[in-house]
């Protein structure tokens, strides 16, 4: 029987080292010890991967709702329904607290860094616009090409209620707007610019007409 550290028993059963230490104390997989430090049979990870070679059905769950607080009941109850309705080894839970719009969120930051790594086989969320409220289909295909299947439980229907699309609706306005006054302070900057620059090389407008008269008028004198 070959026993392997931590770090290449969670590569032989391809989850991250954490995930595989996290088993070991809720007692899902044996570990023997070798002084202080945890070892893990190739037998016991075969049988947690179900046999040679084979990866096993790791899923990752994905929850998310629109506010910032006051929502975790909803995370809750999300995460409480896929995990009764998972049919493989839930190796991680991400959540945001986000607007679905957003392009850039923590949680699903993380998630994707972690499927580039292998670390599970299939993400999981309730609804498609949980993932995302547009580019969920790009989403999707990026998971694909890190071998990560996309499973959403309920097919039809969106999640969340009007107060959840109009937090969405709001998030939208403030990018835009966001956007457009940033738009409009570079453009500003940019003429003040200009105009400086025009003002110096040619001193007969603005400021410069001042300091060519005095410095004549010293000349005459």
């Amino acid at each position: 029987m070959e026993l392997l550290r931590l770090a290449v028993a969670a590569r032989r059963v391809g989850v991250h080292p954490g995930t595989l230490r996290l088993w070991a104390n809720e007692g899902k997989v044996p570990v023997v010890w070798v002084g202080r430090e945890r070892r893990f049979s190739s037998a016991a990870l075969e049988e947690l991967t179900g046999g040679p070679g084979a990866g096993g059905r790791r899923e990752a769950l994905y929850v998310r709702v629109s506010g910032t607080s006051g929502q975790e009941s909803s995370l809750a109850a999300q995460e409480a329904e896929l995990r009764a309705s998972a049919s493989g080894t839930v190796v991680a839970v991400f959540k945001d607290r986000a607007s679905g719009l957003r392009e850039s969120r923590p949680g699903l930051d993380r998630l994707l860094k972690r499927a580039a790594r292998g670390e599970f086989t299939h993400v999981r969320v309730t609804h498609g616009d949980r993932l995302a409220r547009f580019g969920a289909g790009w989403l999707t295909q990026v998971l694909a090409h890190h071998h990560v299947t996309v499973e959403v439980l309920h097919v039809k229907g969106a999640a969340g209620g009007m107060e959840e699309l109009l937090d969405d609706f709001m998030s939208l306005v403030a990018t835009f707007a966001g956007r457009m006054y940033g738009l409009r302070s570079r453009e500003a900057r940019r003429r003040l610019l200009a105009e400086a620059e025009v003002r110096m090389e040619n001193p007969a407008t603005g400021v410069g007409v001042g300091v060519g008269v005095g410095v004549e008028g010293e000349r005459r004198g």
